[in-house]
């Protein structure tokens, strides 16, 4: 079983940069493709990122490709986001998930979801 914790969340004005973190917990957690969702206030979850259990493979939604980066340390249980040239439109909760397919990833066919952490961007 994996439990994910996201973290880094907050605000920032348009054209800014947050960094979020998902630490996992697990023995398993290198097992796991990891994926970055989010949610707006009256919209459905969308599917932002994702990256294989090894890092070979990496996905991204249309919204933010070439501004959004992930990586992952499998030695430290943890996942990053990068986000720069941030957008008020980036607003969301931003939610970590784990699961074991990575193709189901970004149809959101994942294990474990973790709470979700605040994005505000500010125009």
């Amino acid at each position: 079983q994996v439990q994910v914790v996201e973290s880094g969340g907050g605000s920032v004005q348009a054209g800014g940069s947050l960094r979020l973190s998902c630490s996992a917990s697990g023995r398993s957690f290198s097992n796991y493709a990891m994926g970055w969702f989010r949610q707006a206030p009256g919209k459905e979850r969308e599917f932002v990122a994702a990256m294989s259990y090894d890092g070979d493979r990496l996905d991204y939604g249309d919204s933010v490709k070439g501004r959004f980066a992930i990586s992952r340390d499998n030695t430290k249980t943890t996942m990053n986001m990068q986000m720069n040239s941030l957008k008020p439109e980036d607003t969301a909760v931003y939610y970590c998930a784990a699961g074991v397919f990575y193709e189901q990833i970004r149809r959101g066919l994942v294990d474990y979801w973790g709470q979700g952490t605040q994005v505000t961007v500010s125009s």
